[in-house]
């Protein structure tokens, strides 16, 4: 039952990655590198400051790195744990496949991009909530794009997009309770 899983998950890989096209190659990387959404945190801490205050943008800051860091370990545990190699690290997909990718990297099983760009979705979507009520929505959709980004670029297949999008997703809840315990205990809102 594993390797059916697995011999569709290269497929449906296979057919999203070849999707692609040379014209919307820069898109792709741009959206997959790291530091591009960089501005969009900035961002989203100015709006928890402008709603929440100083010291409890502070209190943000920590639960943030400790989800960051969290969700960042915990999918490296995964990936050794797993061992599953990347699509570009198999050598009998890389004549089947659009590698455009910086590098390859050696496991895949599940994506850090998708887990970290998720848990940052939920928790700030969730803490911003009561004043912005549709911006969770843009922040969901934009997460899923990142997820996208990695299968597009030839580094991830589509389990690992999805399992990396639900591990996010609970840690960004978690993260938006602790948040919520945090200002309440240390912040008195």
């Amino acid at each position: 039952m594993i390797d059916q899983l697995l011999k569709y998950d290269t497929e449906l890989f296979l057919f999203l990655n070849n999707l692609g096209s040379e014209f919307w190659d820069n898109l792709w990387l741009l959206i997959t590198d790291k530091l591009t959404f960089i501005p969009l945190y900035a961002i989203l801490l100015f709006l928890l400051y402008k709603k929440y205050g100083l010291k409890s943008l502070l209190v943000f800051v920590v639960v943030v790195a400790l989800m960051i860091t969290f969700t960042d370990q915990i999918t490296n545990v995964f990936k050794r744990g797993f061992q599953r190699p990347r699509p570009c690290g198999e050598a009998d997909l890389i004549d089947q496949m659009r590698f455009i990718a910086v590098r390859c990297g050696k496991y895949g099983f599940f994506s850090g991009h998708s887990s970290n760009s998720m848990a940052a979705a939920v928790f700030a979507g969730l803490m911003l909530k009561p004043y912005y009520k549709n911006l969770i929505f843009i922040l969901l959709l934009w997460s899923a794009i990142v997820a996208y980004s990695r299968i597009y670029v030839g580094v991830h297949y589509p389990l690992d997009i999805v399992c990396g999008l639900t591990f996010g997703a609970i840690s960004g809840f978690m993260f938006y309770k602790l948040g919520n315990y945090s200002l309440k205990r240390f912040i008195k809102i």
